[in-house]
């Protein structure tokens, strides 16, 4: 499962790399610890130039009361015993919770990296999950609006789609990743017309040979906990990095969060 990630572009940035707007009221975000309950940046397909805070917690409109789904299967109701290997379908286009959304209120989730548990220990033994290719990237995502029925308020929450684990991630070991879409997928992800085949055949493990993590502290475990400490390796990284260039920590510049090169 993916119910932590890191996001600590600046809001300049991100209209940038997406091409989008931020309304100009929108405040600055970032986090190291973004936890189902919080707000974070989203780009949804009925707005795909503009930048919006949604919360991490996905309530479907019919509910009765907010709920915090978090994530959403790619495999719906199938492959519960999450097996890498699952060639089966895409069942989210059958589950009652995400069968509308999947078809029209997709939305891509702004990520640097993600926290990961183990399977057994879960965050009390937590790594850092990061591309070795970009950042941030967009993991694939779902949304929908819930309007509290004695207030008239209305809730914009979203979840993010998962799949079967990568070698990576069952290196941990793991039993799920997170769904990351390719950059020239994106438009895709957000257009309505894009046939739900299509979509489907995006909900796929990023290639691990594209990624790695490393081992941070369980101070994670604390959804109120915040810095950039908390990033800090507390041991290697699962795989060496040849041809890439090696970043130890994240540190916070000045008003600007930036990977810092250790020499």
């Amino acid at each position: 499962m993916c119910g932590r990630y890191v996001s600590i572009q600046r809001i300049e940035a991100i209209e940038k790399i997406f091409n989008v707007q931020a309304p100009r009221d929108m405040e600055q975000f970032q986090s190291c610890n973004i936890s189902p309950g919080q707000k974070a940046a989203v780009i949804t397909s009925d707005k795909p130039k503009e930048l919006q805070l949604y919360r991490f917690g996905f309530t479907p409109f019919w509910a009765k009361k907010p709920m915090y789904w978090f994530n959403a299967r790619s495999e719906g109701d199938k492959n519960k015993e999450n097996d890498p290997n699952y060639k089966g379908s895409k069942a989210i286009t059958e589950k009652p919770a995400f069968r509308k959304a999947i078809r029209s209120q997709r939305c891509l989730v702004i990520a640097d990296c993600f926290i990961e548990g183990t399977t057994v220990e879960k965050l009390s033994k937590p790594y850092v999950v990061y591309l070795k290719d970009r950042r941030p990237f967009a993991f694939a995502g779902i949304y929908d609006s819930w309007v509290n029925t004695d207030t008239g308020e209305i809730l914009n929450s979203f979840a993010i789609i998962t799949t079967t684990a990568n070698t990576l991630l069952q290196t941990l070991p793991h039993h799920r990743s997170p769904v990351i879409l390719d950059k020239e997928e994106e438009s895709a992800w957000l257009d309505h017309e894009t046939p739900i085949e299509e979509v489907t055949r995006m909900l796929n493990p990023y290639p691990s040979k594209l990624m790695n993590a490393h081992p941070i502290s369980a101070d994670i475990k604390n959804p109120r906990a915040e810095g950039v400490e908390l990033m800090n390796p507390a041991d290697q990284r699962l795989t060496k990095e040849y041809d890439y260039k090696i970043y130890e920590e994240m540190k916070l510049i000045g008003m600007k969060y930036g990977w810092e090169k250790r020499n």
